[in-house]
């Protein structure tokens, strides 16, 4: 052990403690395990008349199928009863699935309902609603997830349990509606089965099914039809069946979504005196098709596709940032099958996609087999240069043709085999990258994750001169492992990642190589009781240590942090950081606290702040500096129209005790919503930094300060019939010269989807 390093021996430590204290515990569990009803099994009937989808069950329909309790609490309550009594019913016609749920409340004032738009889902989550899952296939590997509140605001994913990702992003087309009561409150939904993958089988189909329901006073309680053990590493091994669904058709399963965004940008002629010019209108008329070959295969297509954005990214400091920053995807035409593209490594990314002529796209599941290809033509080629030491980008005004293919295999009880190709190739440049991955499950508490992929990459010479990259084809390898347990008390992990200096992923973000990181963690966690002062707490202690290709250290870290869940719906972490960080040749001790806490006392009210305090490395100046960060926010709901959310990031590092820095990012949003389908909302976000130029070794504007405002008139039918009419602009000064708008652009944007 003389040899290893103070943090392998420390990660060495981890996973000793995790073997004697899982052994020990699993004796102890043993005596005292809780017995668990099994999942249950339901028959569906067919829907015996119309239904029409208005938060009323006066329907025929809605008096013979057999009613279901959500029965059980699983959140804060360990499988107890819940505090309130909800019924399901589910039924289905040639067309649609419905469900429907009667939520009794013993004071139906105290209900928390408010309008917003769909999918909103941090505020959506602060109010009272239930949520189902539909395990279509039922091979327990994705599920389709839809949520709505008690005034019929949707909310809906796509949950696939293997990445344990749960994307918001995913739309389908759908119906629902609320009704509060004297008793409660009503929701009654529709789902067309044209938004649905399943089996293409002529015979009785069964499919998985969780319905739940989230009742949030002094605590959010989570209560659900089947009974959740949380000594079970899977979601969707849990649910129960409901057979009976026959002679189930898509019908045309056929779509098309013609857009039309109209933009025109003004522009400054010359800072910070010139005057703004009129831009001209440019119009994007454009086109999606989407095809469902058959119930469980897909094919979308694209012509001059609409990929605009009418949500702005939320802004991120970028003043002291080594690698690229990730923004989300919220583009439809990448969003359909999404799931079908995640890999353990992320080597995949569709916003390197930025502005296509074209794109066509194949996803679904046939048997045990799972597919996913996309193609492109852009007109930009968006490329991260990655090392150990930090990123660049580069945007190319060139066409790239864009290919991936994603094959996956089920194995066994919930394990699977995959294959990846990506591919990306313009004017003397290509990136390939190759490889497969499995995923293992051992028991109902260890997985372990796995994943080799090659890669080939060849820039045009000038451009890996300009940026120090390799000439010629290079190549590269990565490699990445994973094992997981998680059970009630004790969560652990350990995992390795390898890629090599060559590597490159030019499909996906991965803006870092050159580096083999080891990174263990254990989790020892006690529920509290109902009525207690805590409902979880849980500690992390963690550690990894990074070295390069060559056996150099890169950096290390310890971590250790206590988190608490209690009443109000709180939650609190604070966290130690002991680390050690190599950069630009030296070697920097960073030792630093972190804390976050959030409230959410009461309905549509939202606290939270975080702040971290201590060591931090200025990479501009390659030196050794104190860093405060705060970064407040609160969320109001005024009534059940009005959202109010501010947050403010502060940021100030000091060098020696001279300040070099302060930075401040301001984001105000004001939204009103008339009803489920329109809202009008405001952004403004104000930037700030303030440098000390004597103590930068490259020259640096004193002072910089940015405005970004937008506002939004939104009218959504559905997620592709949509209105959207909005102005936005962005002010720049300097030191000396005041805040000056450089450009402003109107849009609107019109998008209609017929459905066959």
């Amino acid at each position: 052990m003389r040899s290893l390093h103070p943090v392998i021996k420390g990660i060495a430590f981890l996973l000793f403690f995790s073997l004697i204290f899982n052994l020990n515990f699993a004796q102890e569990q043993k005596k005292a395990e809780k017995v668990y009803p099994p999942a249950k099994n339901f028959n569906v009937l067919k829907a015996l008349s119309k239904i029409h989808i208005d938060g009323i069950l006066n329907e025929e329909a809605w008096k013979h199928p057999e009613k279901v309790g959500i029965d059980y609490e699983w959140s804060p309550g360990d499988a107890t009863k819940p505090p309130v009594k909800t019924d399901v019913m589910v039924t289905f016609d040639e067309k649609n699935f419905y469900i429907a749920f009667v939520c009794y409340d013993p004071d139906p004032k105290k209900i928390r309902a408010h309008l917003m738009d769909r999918d909103s889902i941090n505020t959506f989550i602060q109010d009272d609603h239930i949520s189902f899952m539909l395990d279509t296939f039922n091979d327990e590997r994705r599920a389709f997830q839809f949520r709505v509140n008690p005034l019929g605001v949707q909310a809906d994913a796509i949950f696939s349990e293997m990445e344990g990702y749960e994307d918001f992003s995913w739309d389908a087309i759908w119906n629902s509606a609320g009704k509060i009561t004297d008793f409660g409150y009503v929701v009654e939904v529709a789902i067309p089965l044209n938004q649905l993958r399943f089996p293409k089988d002529k015979g009785v189909l069964t499919w998985g099914i969780e319905a739940d329901r989230s009742y949030p006073r002094n605590a959010r309680h989570r209560m659900s039809t089947h009974v959740r053990d949380r000594n079970k590493n899977c979601i969707l091994c849990q649910f129960n069946k409901v057979t009976g669904f026959k002679g189930l058709s898509p019908g045309k399963n056929l779509e098309f979504d013609p857009t039309l965004t109209m933009v025109r940008t003004d522009k400054l002629d010359n800072f910070p005196a010139g005057k703004i010019v009129n831009g001209e209108i440019e119009a994007e008329p454009g086109i999606s098709a989407r095809w469902g070959i058959t119930s469980n295969l897909v094919l979308n297509a694209a012509v001059n596709p609409d990929f605009s954005q009418v949500e702005a990214d939320v802004q991120q400091l970028e003043v002291n940032n080594r690698y690229a920053i990730r923004y989300p995807e919220k583009r439809p035409f990448f969003l359909e099958g999404a799931d079908f593209f995640l890999t353990p490594l992320e080597a995949i990314f569709t916003r390197t996609v930025f502005d296509p002529y074209w794109g066509g796209k194949l996803t679904g599941k046939i048997g045990k087999n799972a597919i996913g290809f996309y193609t492109t033509r852009d007109k930009f080629n968006n490329i991260i240069f990655p090392s150990n030491q930090g990123s660049s980008s580069l945007s190319i005004n060139n066409d790239v043709f864009s290919g991936v293919f994603r094959y996956r295999r089920d194995v066994g009880k919930g394990s699977a085999l995959g294959f990846l190709y990506t591919g990306r190739a313009g004017d003397e440049y290509s990136n390939h990258v190759v490889g497969g991955d499995g995923f293992f499950r051992f028991g109902r508490s260890k997985t372990l994750n796995i994943q080799f992929l090659r890669s080939q990459t060849e820039y045009p010479d000038d451009i890996a001169v300009t940026y120090g990259q390799a000439t010629g084809n290079f190549g590269g390898n990565a490699i990445f492992a994973d094992f997981t347990h998680f059970s009630r008390n004790l969560i652990y992990e350990i995992q390795y990642t390898d890629l090599s200096s060559g590597f490159r992923a030019d499909s996906g973000f991965i803006p870092r190589v050159d580096y083999r990181k080891i990174d263990a963690y254990i989790t020892p966690v006690i529920w509290g009781k109902r009525g207690s002062w805590f409902n979880r707490i849980s500690f992390i202690l963690r550690g990894w240590h990074v070295t390069d290709q060559d056996g150099n250290l890169t950096d290390q870290k310890l971590y250790m942090n206590i988190n608490y869940q209690g009443p109000l719906q709180s939650f609190a972490q604070t966290a130690v950081n002991i680390s050690k960080e190599v950069y630009n040749g030296e070697t920097f001790n960073v030792n630093y606290l972190q804390f976050y806490g959030e409230m959410k006392p009461g309905g549509g009210v939202y606290y939270f702040l975080y702040t971290r305090y201590g060591d931090a490395i200025d990479y501009i100046n390659t030196r050794l500096g104190n860093s405060l960060q705060l970064n407040p926010g609160i969320e109001l709901g005024v009534g059940r129209h009005l959202n109010l959310n501010l947050s403010h990031v502060y940021e100030k590092f000091d060098f020696e005790g001279e300040k070099v820095y302060t930075a401040n990012l301001l984001q105000a949003k004001f939204i009103y919503n008339l009803n489920i389908r329109t809202f009008v909302r405001a952004i403004v976000q104000y930037t700030h930094i303030d440098r000390n130029t004597g103590l930068y070794i490259v020259p640096v504007d004193e002072k910089t300060k940015a405005v970004f405002t937008q506002f939004l008139f939104s009218y959504k039918i559905n997620p592709q019939t949509v209105l959207f009419l909005g102005y936005s602009d962005n002010h720049f000064g300097l030191k000396g010269i005041d805040i000056t708008r450089t450009d402003r652009t109107f849009f609107l944007k019109i998008g209609y989807a017929l459905v066959l």
